[in-house]
């Protein structure tokens, strides 16, 4: 027989109703503004951004699935997408020939570069205008513990690939 669980209390439904409409508006907002400028999704987005933020420009397409909480298979059309593009390259890993290493192009920074100032406007105006510092730093603070827990048991596309 299955257990019935115990209710939400009325706090943790509403901060959960509270988070999910906050999601809800946010995201196509966001997104539209990548499309409108950068003629990019908003998982292309996170590649590049990740890209661009990380060491030499490039990382192994495990890495950014893992990263960007994505199935592998999904973010292989992705990249395929963006490379075709020009944004990106992708090639085999030297150290493991099973890996693809995927490396930001010039193009690639070029969109980050025009995406950016808008994104970044439209995350202060629509998530950030209401709130103090403090409120934001607690913000970050709880969504990263609720974050990692989230990630201690994951579905698959979020699951952290162990390293050979």
């Amino acid at each position: 027989m299955t257990e019935i669980p115990a209710p939400l209390t009325p706090t943790q439904l509403q901060a959960y109703f509270a988070f999910t409409e906050v999601s809800s508006l946010l995201r196509p907002a966001v997104e539209k503004q990548l499309r409108d400028v950068g003629a990019l999704s908003y998982v292309q987005f996170q590649l590049l951004a990740r890209l661009g933020d990380a060491v030499d420009g490039h990382l192994r397409m495990t890495d950014l699935a893992d990263g960007v909480v994505y199935s592998r298979s999904g973010l292989t059309y992705q990249a395929q997408l963006l490379d075709q593009r020009g944004l990106i390259t992708r090639s085999p890993s030297a150290d493991d020939e099973r890996s693809t290493v995927v490396t930001i192009t010039a193009a690639g920074r070029d969109v980050l570069a025009a995406v950016f100032p808008g994104h970044i406007e439209a995350v202060r105006e629509l998530l950030f205008a209401p709130l103090s510092d403090d409120d934001a730093d607690d913000l970050a603070r709880i969504l990263g513990r609720v974050g990692t827990h989230l990630r201690a048991a994951p579905p698959r596309s979020a699951t952290r690939r162990r390293k050979a």
